[in-house]
């Protein structure tokens, strides 16, 4: 089966969830200057940065704590987002996620979006299963309130063949239920290559039909589906009409056996000007080299580029 998608039908599905939205949505302001709308990734640092299974490097050194790596954000990098990554936090408890805030309070960061991942929810298994995980991600969705964060990324559930849709679009219109009662949205990524390609994401947002549930365009994530620019491209126009808080900014990646991807920054900018995107743009350098700071910087001042 031919896996692409046309042009034609790209617009009509975003056109078609993006006219299902009603009145009520998330309520958060953004700022508009270039500079106040970057953030930085956690997710880049994960071998330097400490989580509950992992306390030391390759080597024995001592990683440092999510607190300590926010702290140096503004200094290292002149802004004043972060985006930390779930596996980064040491708890979901109240008490830790309150000391993170006060934390990051001090050092003059917001936090624009929170990616979770582990848990292993199993939304699509028995009907314990997915109580369980709608309770994992209804953690999140407190966590975020404490933090100030505007939403959550989420990933779309395994399921049996021929369900996916059916699964992802009836236990997200529960957990977006959920997310407006805190004013938090739910953010669904293209990410995984097999089940989170742009247009089924855009079908499930479509079938759950709720302001609380967006996507969370990744410049780079779909050219593992196909090496193609013009296709990723493509996907960023499906996603950007339909994102609220977070899209995550690359201009490459690495894929299996030491390719990388690379992708046009300015296109894809372009893209999100036309769509009328107003939320956050996150660093997740993902590219050659082991020195994620310089990545980090060098996406940075080309998003400032971009912004100006």
């Amino acid at each position: 089966m031919n896996s692409r998608i046309g042009r034609r039908e790209f617009v009509g599905l975003s056109l078609a969830a993006a006219a299902a939205f009603g009145a009520e949505k998330p309520n958060h302001s953004f700022p508009t200057e270039a500079r106040k709308r970057l953030a930085v990734s956690t997710y880049p640092f994960r071998k330097l940065i400490a989580s509950p299974h992992m306390s030391h490097g390759k080597n024995g050194e001592t990683l440092v704590s999510l607190q300590d790596f926010a702290t140096a954000i503004p200094d290292k990098f002149q802004v004043h987002g972060i985006e930390p990554w779930s596996p980064h936090f040491q708890s979901i408890h109240a008490d830790y996620v309150h000391s993170l805030r006060q934390s990051f309070d001090k050092s003059g960061l917001h936090v624009v979006n929170i990616p979770v991942d582990g848990g292993h929810p199993k939304l699509c298994g028995s009907a314990e299963e997915r109580e369980a995980g709608l309770a994992y991600y209804r953690k999140w969705v407190d966590a975020a309130v404490i933090l100030g964060s505007p939403g959550i990324r989420v990933h779309i559930p395994h399921a049996p063949a021929g369900k996916e849709i059916d699964c992802a679009a009836s236990v997200f219109k529960l957990l977006a239920a959920y997310g407006a009662s805190k004013n938090i949205a739910i953010n669904i990524e293209n990410d995984e290559p097999e089940t989170e390609r742009p247009e089924t994401i855009v079908k499930v947002i479509n079938d759950v039909n709720s302001p609380f549930l967006h996507t969370l365009p990744d410049f780079c994530n779909s050219m593992a589906i196909h090496d193609d620019q013009a296709y990723n491209e493509e996907a960023m126009r499906m996603l950007f009409p339909l994102a609220y808080n977070i899209s995550h900014v690359k201009d490459s990646e690495g894929g299996e056996g030491g390719k990388f991807f690379h992708v046009n920054m300015d296109n894809i900018f372009a893209i999100a000007k036309r769509a009328g995107y107003r939320g956050y743009f996150s660093m997740e350098w993902e590219g050659a080299g082991n020195d994620p700071y310089a990545g980090t910087r060098a996406l940075l001042e080309a998003s400032l580029r971009n912004l100006a």
